[in-house]
């Protein structure tokens, strides 16, 4: 289990990172010189998120139907791809981000409504409409806060969000399996402890220090108060869907990738730290 942990946890860093990477060469953005700048960025990004929400969508709708509750898939995706994409799309027209997510969400309340009537009539409306617009906005809205970080900061600043997320996790499971006895969340999560925790926030520290000092993002002890609050805030969401598997009863959100699970089960930290990530950098800038 843990070989095997080790193997494709490498596999799938190796792969985003070259993903992201190639992706900054072909729009300019891998340097810092402006002028390298292409017009429109983070195409690959964009494709790369859109298509891990829609199967994070599908293993969403998969969980939903262990609670008898129905996602409407077709909507739901497009939905998310359509929200999470906002920001990539304000590249080619002049776009009110606020009116354009405004009117997603309204045009989706009225589909899902239709779909409902259409499939189950007056049978659990409020129960499957309700669930269907938490998956839109879970998965979609999040989603944006991630192109918007990639799009607005540079890929090496979505880089140092993501590591620092994903180190905290890497961090927290080896702390907990070498020393953890006292449970940080028993009732959601058994595995977590709070030594592993510790160890979580460690590793989340010294990432961000190296990527803050390497890339001069911000300064060696702003670099620590981000690492302090994302270890945290990674753990949180990662807790946050821990308790929609154990409501659906099931210990992964799928089986695609061997020793992790779904592709919910990798994006569930960095995409609740998504939007207080966006915030930070915001601040720091």
């Amino acid at each position: 289990m843990v070989k095997h942990r080790i193997f494709f946890g490498a596999l799938m860093i190796m792969l985003f990172v070259g993903i992201v990477v190639f992706d900054g060469w072909l729009d300019g953005s891998f340097t810092k010189t402006p002028d390298d700048n292409k017009p429109v960025q983070g195409t690959i990004f964009c494709i790369l998120v859109a298509g891990l929400l829609s199967l994070a969508s599908l293993e969403f709708a998969k969980l939903a139907s262990n609670k008898k509750l129905t996602i409407f898939v077709p909507v739901t995706i497009i939905a998310v791809i359509l929200i999470s994409t906002t920001r990539y799309w304000a590249q080619f027209i002049e776009l009110r981000k606020e009116i354009y997510l405004l009117s997603l969400l309204s045009f989706a309340i009225l589909t899902i409504l239709f779909f409902q009537y259409l499939r189950f009539g007056t049978n659990s409306v409020i129960a499957n409409c309700g669930v269907n617009y938490f998956a839109i906005l879970y998965l979609g809205i999040l989603g944006n806060f991630c192109i918007s970080i990639r799009l607005e900061y540079g890929l090496w600043v979505l880089l140092m969000y993501v590591f620092v997320v994903k180190c905290t996790d890497i961090g927290a499971y080896t702390a907990g399996k070498l020393f953890g006895k006292h449970k940080f969340s028993p009732n959601i999560s058994p595995g977590k402890t709070w030594e592993g925790m510790a160890g979580g926030i460690v590793g989340a520290i010294l990432v961000a220090i190296g990527f803050a000092v390497i890339f001069g993002i911000m300064s060696w002890p702003m670099a620590i108060v981000f690492g302090l609050i994302f270890a945290f805030i990674g753990q949180l969401g990662d807790l946050a869907e821990s308790m929609l598997k154990r409501d659906a009863q099931q210990k992964d959100s799928a089986s695609i990738v061997p020793a992790f699970g779904g592709i919910l089960d990798i994006i569930d930290s960095p995409l609740a730290a998504a939007p207080f990530a966006y915030l930070f950098f915001m601040w720091c800038s």
